[in-house]
């Protein structure tokens, strides 16, 4: 049976799910470009987007982008399309991150449980407010650990002890910013303030930064920076915040893509459990302090990045760049 045609339209779809993807400051570091007549569309990180400072091996740049890829094998799911998905293709092209073949998909080979995860697409975004001081029920935990699995990777929750660890390298992380004159560079290139902020189609909006912390020990970074910012108000925040730990076995850039993508997948269940989300790579930017963040029983994996979750606001929908932006045929 013939493949049916994917017109720009379907394309564009596809990849407008994918640009919903969370990214380090809101970059969006990503490219797509559609080959027509090999049903490929081609996943590229964007160097121009990266961050210089806070991430000068474009860690997090890799993360976003598998966290795009994701999403777009979701929303192929739900076109009825496989979205067959390889990983760094071309060796001598390390910019190229994936080319992920599409093909029909017959309602008796249909992801289906990819496929249920699209609506959470559009209802994902980032919370830095506070959530109630309420637990999070052991099956929605599995649930969420069970989507980590099967992208790769493992989802922690760490004890008593380790949260106060992980919170503590936080704290040390913003108080190395503090020290360091520099350390916000990448902070003030990526967040919009003033009239700017209604017009953004990238970065961290202000009406998106969330109320200052007064009290609480929950990690919200102040995308503010010392910047005045109107009408923020403060706020007490949990004192016993819900972390999880998102790691991989291997820290190569294929690790980083894979944990794109399990990222991605924690998140959305998280989203279709009602739970509020929001992440934090501070403690990351830093080796020393990052490699302190690992289970401190097993000393394994390498954390890729530590998620807040609880029951509260979803943060407002953050501006995207259109699709037409980053997206070419061929």
């Amino acid at each position: 049976m013939a493949e049916r045609p994917l017109d720009e339209k379907t394309i564009s779809m596809l990849v407008a799910a994918a640009t919903t993807a969370p990214s380090m400051h809101n970059a969006q570091p990503w490219r797509f470009r559609y080959l027509a007549g090999d049903r490929v569309l081609l996943l590229r990180g964007d160097p121009e987007r990266a961050m210089i400072r806070s991430d000068p091996g474009d860690r997090a740049l890799h993360i976003g982008c598998g966290a795009a890829l994701f999403n777009l094998r979701v929303a192929a799911a739900d076109a009825h399309l496989t979205a067959e998905a390889t990983l760094l293709p071309d060796p001598q092209d390390p910019r190229l991150l994936a080319a992920v073949h599409l093909a029909d998909a017959p309602e008796d080979t249909r992801d289906a449980e990819l496929a249920r995860l699209y609506p959470a697409i559009r209802e994902r975004h980032t919370s830095r407010h506070p959530f109630a001081e309420k637990d999070i029920p052991d099956d929605v935990r599995t649930a969420l650990q069970d989507a980590a699995e099967s992208e790769g990777a493992t989802l922690v929750f760490p004890g008593p002890w380790h949260s106060e660890t992980v919170l503590g390298l936080v704290r040390d992380a913003e108080s190395r910013d503090a020290l360091d004159p520099d350390a916000a560079e990448d902070l003030v290139r990526w967040t919009r303030l003033g009239t700017d902020a209604g017009a953004a189609v990238d970065g961290v909006p202000e009406y998106a930064f969330g109320p200052r912390k007064w009290d609480g020990k929950a990690p919200v970074r102040n995308f503010a920076a010392h910047r005045p910012v109107a009408d923020r108000g403060t706020t007490t925040f949990e004192h016993t915040p819900h972390l999880a730990l998102l790691s991989t076995p291997g820290d190569a850039t294929e690790d980083w893509l894979r944990a794109g993508q399990a990222l991605e997948r924690v998140l959305l269940t998280a989203t279709r459990e009602d739970l509020a989300t929001s992440l934090t790579s501070h403690a990351l930017e830093t080796p020393e302090l990052r490699l302190l963040t690992r289970d401190p029983l097993s000393g394994a994996g390498q954390v890729q990045m530590v998620l807040r979750l609880g029951y509260g606001p979803r943060g407002p929908v953050t501006p995207r760049r259109p699709v037409r932006d980053v997206l070419e045929f061929t």
